[in-house]
């Protein structure tokens, strides 16, 4: 059964981090295209962060986190993590985790990121 599990959302202070991790199951992550995306009330879902397949040297950001968070794959864990530092206000959605490839396409449930003092 193909799944992907989110966690390590929660309440932040601005300035401060999440490790937001994606364990996958039924398939090997390094194989497929994994992104973060996350979704604001009242906005629409949006890409945050990509990593290519396993032998591709795509990793792209969204403008508004680049050099703030780094998107990253442990294949021996079968994990996609999204590393995300000095943190805003406007960073506050829902992250999703997604593997595509040639069609296939699965999401995760969603883990709440907010950022708020």
């Amino acid at each position: 059964q193909v799944q992907l599990v989110e966690s390590g959302g929660g309440l932040v202070q601005p300035g401060g981090s999440l490790r937001l991790s994606c364990a996958a199951f039924g398939f090997t992550v390094s194989t497929y295209a994994m992104s973060w995306y996350r979704q604001a009330p009242g906005k629409e879902r949006e890409l945050v962060a990509l990593i290519g397949r396993l032998g591709s040297t795509t990793i792209n950001y969204a403008d508004s986190v680049k050099g703030r968070f780094t998107i990253s794959r442990d294949n021996v864990k079968n994990t996609v993590y999204l590393q995300m530092n000095s943190l805003k206000p406007e960073d506050t959605a829902v992250y999703y985790c997604k593997a595509a490839r040639r069609g296939d396409e699965y999401w995760g449930q969603g883990t709440q990121v907010t950022v708020s003092s």
